[in-house]
């Protein structure tokens, strides 16, 4: 049995997705697992990850909007604030998922045709973002 750790770090662009799967696979490359379990861990309390459609970016637009409207930025949030986007970006990560792991079969993700996974940045501004990345198989 084999272990790989590493951090890698993303660039977002604001508020929004953005997709992982070409940084993972690379990084499944260079680790020589052929079969194993990837974790990945959001280092960050408001951004998450999603694992959603990689075809129609209407989806992931849809999704966006709808949080948005679950929860808004114009809300009286009574304790914590640094800035109108710091308190839903916290409860959005809440809603979400700051864990997952992938299956790797044949140095390959184990993903349905139309998966991607999606860092999701909750807040507006951009941010570098760590991603702790961790596998363990042969």
């Amino acid at each position: 049995m084999k272990q790989q750790t590493s951090i890698l770090q993303v660039q977002t662009h604001g508020q929004g997705l953005t997709m992982l799967n070409m940084d993972l696979s690379s990084w499944i490359l260079k680790t020589g697992i052929v079969t194993g379990l990837l974790t990945l861990w959001c280092k960050h309390t408001s951004a998450s990850f999603i694992v959603q459609e990689n075809a129609d970016p209407d989806v992931r637009e849809d999704i966006l909007h709808y949080l948005n409207d679950l929860v808004p930025e114009n809300r009286h949030y009574l304790h914590h604030s640094e800035g109108p986007d710091d308190m839903p970006a916290h409860i959005k990560a809440v809603l979400t998922q700051t864990q997952l792991s992938i299956p790797i079969v044949e140095r390959q993700m184990v993903l349905g045709i139309w998966q991607g996974i999606y860092l999701f940045e909750h807040r507006r501004q951009p941010h570098l973002r760590q991603i702790a990345l961790h596998v363990l198989g042969e």
